[in-house]
């Protein structure tokens, strides 16, 4: 059987170079599953690949939409699916790597039979949005699914909106909705996680903040400044800085909110990853010796 190795881990965790030094020693390509990294315009604020970590092993859905297109979890169930069904044409493994947890389910277990949007129930979601800001909408799904809630980027708003419609429509929380899976998939499945002290997290990430501040993403925010209000960029890293051209916050102050809101995302992630019982962890400082060591006794 055909197989998939799953990276994942927090954010700023090296998820990338293991997903890179894999795909060289399998001489096989990677299919990311972080889905800020779709979008060409966001490269910097995305921790996006460099032209050289690109150029070491062939790469798929990465910098392949534009920030003004439509795209949702069930699209790229289906676009993953059929890239995969073409790579393991020539490949025995494949890799896939990234921190948006909700792609990686969608590709590993497939997505529930969710309901589309209710047309109602987006337009009352959208005028809270609009008239009372997004942490009206962070406390209404605080309250109805609480569990959810935990994990969730709530300082995106497409999310909040998708969870809370699917609540009033089925009566059931999100949590519920998605617990179970719904296929089976005709690959195997290996999901490595590179885990490190949360001090070592936190810190990187700091650092990493610092590392993109340095490397222009204020000139990258402040060339996307005309595309503001398209959903891909309200995501961290990106909103904060809106702020500071907006003069509501000055740079140092938005700085230290993409840090401090980097670091919740990685709790949220911790929070995901930890319920999961399927994850073969790997240390931070030895990630590829230990994956090696456990793929042979897994594959």
């Amino acid at each position: 059987m055909k197989t998939l190795i799953s990276i994942v881990g927090t954010t700023g965790i090296g998820k990338t170079a293991l997903a890179i030094a894999l795909a060289k020693h399998f001489s096989t390509e990677i299919i990311s599953c972080d889905s800020r990294q779709f979008f060409k315009e966001m490269n910097i604020g995305t921790a996006k690949p460099t032209a050289q970590e690109l150029a070491e092993a062939p790469h798929h859905f990465i910098g392949n939409l534009s920030v003004e297109d439509y795209y949702s979890i069930g699209k790229f169930e289906v676009e993953s699916l059929a890239k995969l069904e073409e790579l393991f044409l020539n490949n025995e493994v494949v890799i896939m790597v990234g921190g948006s947890m909700m792609y990686e389910k969608a590709v590993i277990n497939g997505l529930n039979d969710l309901p589309e949007a209710n047309e109602e129930n987006q337009f009352k979601l959208n005028n809270i949005l609009e008239t009372e800001g997004i942490e009206s909408l962070q406390k209404l799904l605080e309250n109805l699914d609480p569990e959810y809630y935990k994990t969730v980027d709530i300082q995106n708003p497409r999310r909040l909106l998708r969870a809370i419609d699917i609540i009033w429509q089925t009566g059931k929380s999100y949590t519920q909705n998605i617990a179970e899976s719904t296929v089976e998939r005709d690959f195997k499945n290996i999901r490595i996680g590179i885990e490190a002290p949360r001090e070592i997290i936190y810190q990187r990430i700091n650092d990493r903040v610092d590392v993109m501040m340095e490397n222009g993403l204020l000139q990258e925010v402040q060339n996307l400044e005309f595309h503001k209000d398209s959903v891909a960029l309200k995501t961290v890293g990106y909103t904060e800085l809106f702020k500071f051209i907006d003069k509501e916050w000055n740079l140092e102050f938005a700085i230290s909110e993409i840090k401090k809101n980097s670091r919740r995302f990685a709790k949220r992630q911790l929070t995901w990853y930890r319920k999961e019982e399927n994850i073969h962890w790997v240390n931070f400082e030895n990630p590829l010796e230990e994956s090696l060591s456990l793929l042979n006794k897994l594959m």
